[in-house]
């Protein structure tokens, strides 16, 4: 008989049952089941090194971690962190308070989207910082740890990832045909327009709590047509009833659906920037429109834009809301002048200088989004405010099988970006007197090792953890049973290397910005982009290149490179970094310049790009049609940036005032392009902004 000397003194009989049971909560917790096997292996292991009758308990920890080392590498580590979780708890739970109370006293400024005076928001902060704490100290092991503290590199939304997904293109089509079932209520499919806005509010607002990034309703034109077709033939029927002429009932149906899609798009507006969700912010929804021809295409177009462009509000004090995100998807022959839609497309830019939204999506320059678009006409509709899908078959995979396949985008998703921080690789490199490139290599083989760690613990979650998205359809082959594991739906989900600071790294090398010259830059993407694309084939997961929209993260970018290598005139003397490829903002160029120069980048950055320009000209409509087209001609995903401000006390508004020359009010609300979206940077007397975020925007000429 073997005894063990437990920490107390207490002298107890060796009991295998105890170390299997501590091993299998261990192994659990990487999602690993043991097999009979493995647990007999680990319990011959320890009794074959219990020499001495009596064993202190710390002697059959470190047998187990030896078994388990030999067997298991991934559980063993689960077991010592568990094992020592004592140690490092009174740690983690002093930074969990840290946060809170930093919340609690000065609010948190890391995502625009979130009223941190909120208190379901001050909950959700409480709540991710325990999320990443324990992502931390289980996920990552030391040497992913210590390269993400240094700031190599980012790990976005580390309180979220080991949750669920990011982005998405959400197939409310495919969800809301013959039915779905919700919180365990069944919704039948709408039959009218009215009922389905009802419906996608419902929807959005549930499922967009359930992933931690942008939800897209994708081509909402062509969503809503054949609901609006069923409302047209309802009040057709109900007023050739009443009048018995026909031309008059066609009139009054029309007018009564044109209603329907006034007061939807109004309630949608009120209810994405008033009902926040679970996650304690308002979710990123975007909506994506343009090219459906249909009459009702046509009029949920035009009227998505009129109630933009008009605003909510009391009378003579509206203002444009920020959700959804709109996205006008631009085709040279239905757009271009003179063509079948041209108008819809002069209401778009009359509404994006008015609200900077709708931004505009090229389907016929070039690139690979119109040449998708001209082969297959399949819309790559952008997942929030950059991100794109790669192309995913539905028979090939990541090619095409044959001529008769088709690439699918419309309820795909991605599983998060994690960015380098370039300045800083290359400043390593060059202090500590390595290569660049070999060193670069480094940091882009841990990412790609946490990819892989991600993929494959997301693809353990069960499909109950998001019933709609992975059980009713609302993803791609998501149609799944509750205990079904989803890895089957992460084939065609893309993960991302983020790219941020350019300018600067060129600065690093050549002492030069982007405007000056970017060859080095340029020289360094070619080298990522064949990176990517080997280990795209070598690891069979839809790796993609993102120009990172880094709120947060221009001015973290900068505090590390200065923690390490101090402040460099034009690369750390400022307090924040430039946003991915773009030119530096405080740049005095043209926008056509800004174009052509953000233009040798582009198709670097297939996994998420979007190119804006603030416009100088007095804000003609003409101009920013010229504009527009341009950029549309060129292949880009395209913003208008202004700088909007409302009076809230008199309903003055102007662009970029601070005092209300009306009535001089100081009580303002302005907006401003964050990154690719739009944001508070000034509501109820304070900003949603960080500080970095602030000072950018005060220096900006060229965005």
């Amino acid at each position: 008989m073997k005894y063990i000397i437990k920490k107390d003194g207490k002298i107890e009989a060796f009991n295998r049952d105890k170390i299997i049971k501590a091993i299998s909560k261990s192994a659990e917790r990487v999602l690993y089941n043991l097999t009979d096997d493995d647990k007999n292996f680990v319990v011959d292991y320890v009794l074959n090194g219990l020499i001495e009758e009596k064993t202190p308990i710390v002697t059959v920890h470190v047998l187990v971690e030896n078994a388990l080392e030999k067997r298991i590498p991934k559980v063993a580590k689960s077991y010592k962190d568990y094992r020592n979780y004592k140690v490092d708890f009174v740690h983690m739970l002093d930074g969990i308070y840290r946060k809170n109370q930093q919340v609690i006293a000065k609010g948190d400024k890391s995502n625009s989207n979130s009223d941190s005076l909120l208190v379901c928001t001050k909950r959700t902060l409480t709540l991710n910082e325990v999320s990443r704490q324990f992502y931390m100290k289980f996920f990552l092991n030391e040497e992913e740890l210590q390269v993400n503290n240094d700031g190599y590199i980012y790990i976005h939304d580390i309180g979220s990832r080991l949750d669920t997904f990011n982005c998405c293109l959400y197939d409310l089509k495919n969800l809301l045909k013959d039915g779905f079932e919700m919180g365990n209520i069944w919704y039948n499919e709408p039959k009218t327009l009215d009922v389905v806005f009802d419906v996608i509010g419902d929807v959005v607002l549930n499922t967009a709590s359930q992933q931690y990034g942008g939800f897209t309703i994708p081509q909402i034109d062509l969503l809503l047509e054949p609901y609006a077709e069923k409302s047209y033939q309802m009040y057709f029927d109900k007023y050739l009833k009443i009048t018995n002429d026909e031309q008059k009932a066609k009139s009054y149906a029309l007018e009564d659906v044109i209603t329907d899609f006034k007061k939807g798009f109004q309630g949608l507006e009120y209810k994405f920037n008033t009902v926040g969700c679970s996650r304690g912010d308002y979710p990123f929804i975007s909506a994506t429109f343009g090219v459906g021809e249909g009459t009702f295409a046509q009029m949920a177009t035009k009227y998505i834009l009129e109630t933009r462009k008009n605003g909510q509000g009391k009378k003579g004090n509206k203002k444009p809301v920020l959700f959804p995100k709109l996205i006008f998807l631009y085709d040279e022959e239905l757009h271009g002048e003179g063509k079948k839609l041209a108008s819809l497309f002069d209401l778009a830019v009359d509404c994006s200088r008015k609200s900077m939204y709708p931004d505009f999506l090229s389907l016929s320059g070039e690139g690979y989004v119109a040449d998708i678009y001209k082969k297959y006409k399949k819309v790559i509709s952008p997942m929030g405010c950059r991100a794109f899908l790669s192309p995913y078959y539905e028979k090939g995979g990541f090619m095409p099988l044959d001529d008769t396949d088709y690439p699918i985008f419309e309820g795909r998703f991605n599983l998060g970006v994690i960015s380098l921080n370039l300045p800083l690789i290359y400043q390593k490199a060059k202090v500590e007197g390595l290569d660049f490139y070999e060193t670069l290599t480094y940091y882009l083989e841990i990412i790609r090792k946490l990819h892989k760690k991600t993929y494959d613990y997301i693809g353990d979650l069960k499909a109950s953890s998001n019933p709609v998205a992975f059980m009713e359809g609302g993803l791609y082959r998501g149609h799944l049973k509750a205990n079904d594991r989803i890895r089957p739906l992460l084939e065609s989900a893309t993960m991302s290397f983020g790219i941020t600071a350019l300018n600067e790294l060129e600065q690093l090398h050549h002492q030069k910005s982007l405007v000056e010259d970017g060859s080095f830059s340029l020289e360094v993407m070619q080298f990522i982009n064949d990176y990517v694309e080997r280990i795209k084939k070598e690891d069979h997961i839809l790796y993609a290149i993102y120009g990172t929209p880094a709120e947060s993260l221009c001015g973290k970018q900068v505090e590390q490179f200065r923690n390490l290598y101090g402040i460099i005139k034009n690369v750390s003397d400022r307090s924040y970094v430039s946003n991915s490829f773009h030119c530096h903002v405080s740049e005095d160029i043209t926008p056509i310049l800004k174009q052509d120069l953000e233009k040798r980048f582009w198709d670097y950055f297939n996994g998420g790009k979007i190119q804006y320009v603030k416009y100088p000209i007095d804000y003609n409509i003409d101009a920013l049609k010229t504009l527009i087209r341009r950029a549309m001609k060129m292949g880009f995903y395209e913003g208008v940036n202004l700088s909007l401000s409302y009076c809230d006390d008199c309903g003055y508004e102007e662009l970029s005032m601070e005092v209300c020359p009306k009535c001089g009010s100081s009580n303002l609300t302005k907006i401003e392009r964050m990154n690719g979206y739009l944001s508070y940077s000034r509501v109820n007397g304070d900003t949603r902004l960080n500080d970095a975020k602030m000072a950018e925007i005060k220096d900006r000429k060229s965005m």
